[in-house]
């Protein structure tokens, strides 16, 4: 394995098109916080997984789109080479590829959308972290996210791009609702709570997710099953609908906070987990909140909860022994140093 690594890490050192694929791949993996082409790699082919056995194809062209488009957007802007080598500007134009493709009925009009939306991406990304870094913080999956809610909603004015997104618009509460019970289904919905933060509805994705962080850090994997199952747990408790309970829409956001809070900016210890179970309960009431704000403009939430919640997590800047410069606990199988426990 470390023969595989090594030979791979001088193949991207030399060949700039190795490079920009292993760009592209740490890109994918940086959704989820993390820096390593293998666990990219097997993220990849969970959103495949997801994609060919619901029938939707063409979320695995928009997630590989996006993500190309978006790195290559930011090569073109003569980005910081580290920042681009890492995949910084690459997690959040591939989030606006699949969520473009999931959204929007598939045309030529939706592809030219998807590619305009996936560079324009890049661009928002560094505008807002010029912002976000006067308070020590960055732009995490926002620029996706807005990026996202403007592409969709414009296309209500436009006749050939038409939204597919499953809420039509309507005031909150208007609509009857089966409460959720705990039962045996719960147990898929949880794995879903982590494959929907690439917007699929698969339990078998959320495994190999799972695996993939396991590979490169063992907290963010820990984390990220702790998110979705107390989101899930929470919402059930609290009476949630039945039909995006079993999709997994409770628990994606509070995926992210989880291993954000839990794993990459404090090292774990007790306090940090208390301060992270609180993180995740606050990301599904504000993700509940702003299901209502957009419920009458027919638009999802995505990832915005998480972006809100983890913000205000981080501000108050509490001191549990904050990791130096942001970088994960355990470091890739793929970095200069060795992991360890």
């Amino acid at each position: 394995m470390n023969e595989v690594v090594a030979r791979w890490r001088r193949l991207a050192d030399g060949i700039p098109a190795v490079a920009f694929v292993d760009s592209c791949l740490r890109g994918i993996s940086q959704v989820m916080f993390q820096n390593n082409p293998l666990t990219g790699a097997l993220i990849l082919l969970a959103i495949a997984v997801a994609a060919f056995s619901t029938g939707n194809g063409e979320v695995l062209g928009g997630a590989l789109l996006g993500v190309v488009v978006g790195t290559g957007t930011a090569l073109a802007l003569r980005v910081d080479h580290d920042s681009l080598r890492s995949g910084q500007f690459g997690f959040s134009p591939l989030l606006t590829g699949i969520g473009v493709a999931t959204f929007l009925q598939e045309n030529v009009a939706m592809w030219c959308c998807l590619i305009l939306g996936a560079a324009g991406t890049t661009v928002v990304t560094l505008a807002l972290n010029r912002i976000f870094k006067k308070y020590g913080l960055t732009a995490f999956t926002f620029p996706f996210v807005l990026t996202t809610w403007v592409l969709l909603m414009a296309a209500y004015q436009f006749s050939r791009l038409r939204l597919e997104t499953g809420n039509a618009p309507g005031l909150p509460g208007e609509r009857a609702q089966t409460t959720s019970v705990l039962n045996a289904d719960v147990a898929p919905a949880i794995s879903k709570g982590v494959s929907q933060v690439f917007l699929a509805d698969s339990w078998i994705a959320g495994l190999i997710i799972l695996v993939a962080l396991l590979i490169n850090n063992r907290w963010a994997a820990i984390w990220a099953l702790v998110g979705t199952a107390v989101a899930t747990l929470v919402a059930i408790g609290f009476g949630v609908a039945e039909t995006p309970l079993e999709k997994g829409l409770y628990g994606f956001n509070a995926v992210l906070t989880a291993i954000a809070i839990g794993s990459v900016f404090y090292k774990p210890s007790w306090r940090v987990a208390a301060y992270t179970v609180a993180g995740i309960v606050l990301t599904l009431f504000v993700g509940e909140a702003l299901t209502t704000v957009l419920t009458p403009l027919g638009i999802p939430v995505l990832t915005g909860p998480f972006n809100i919640a983890t913000w205000l997590l981080l501000l108050p800047q509490r001191r549990f022994a904050p990791v130096p410069n942001h970088e994960p606990v355990h470091k890739s199988i793929f970095s200069e140093r060795q992991a360890s426990d």
